[in-house]
């Protein structure tokens, strides 16, 4: 497994903001997902950064494996709320991890950035096994790090 860098040597690891490797891979789903602003919308693949297409398709292939096209559907890990966006973090003026095309966010809607794990949907108990299928590939929860954002998961340690 790779060993992901800190938000702080992101740009070291993964290039510039906004780069051509941040759109390079491919993520090739395992099951479609709906847009989170237009549920009518279906994707069945999505951009990322070259580095994390593969750790992102595995990722969904557990997903899928573990529960099932109907509890995929169910629980709402199949609202692809997005992953490359140019843009700094929200608040801040920093880059957003989405401007390297490492990071990805499901269902928004019933994990609002702000909610706590008193609020978010992800926070649930029967959410545990997706998380500890994302975190076995190197990546980051800030819900479950940081009590925030639970609909966001990343390829950098905070």
């Amino acid at each position: 497994m790779t060993e992901w860098p800190t938000q702080s040597g992101v740009r070291s690891f993964f290039g510039e903001p906004g780069s051509p490797q941040a759109t390079a891979g491919m993520v090739d789903l395992a099951y479609p997902m709906k847009i989170a602003w237009d549920k009518s919308q279906v994707i069945r693949r999505f951009r990322c950064h070259a580095k994390v297409g593969a750790p992102l398709e595995r990722i969904f292939q557990k997903m899928l494996a573990h529960y099932g096209a109907a509890d995929v559907s169910r629980l709402a890990l199949d609202i692809f709320g997005g992953c490359y966006n140019y843009r700094p973090m929200r608040g801040g003026k920093s880059w957003s991890m989405h401007a390297f095309g490492i990071a990805v966010d499901l269902d928004p809607e019933n994990n609002q950035l702000k909610w706590g794990r008193d609020r978010a949907k992800f926070a649930k108990p029967e959410y545990v096994p997706f998380w500890n299928i994302v975190e076995s590939e190197g990546a980051v929860s800030l819900g479950r790090v940081a009590n925030r954002d639970f609909m966001h998961f990343q390829f950098a340690r905070l």
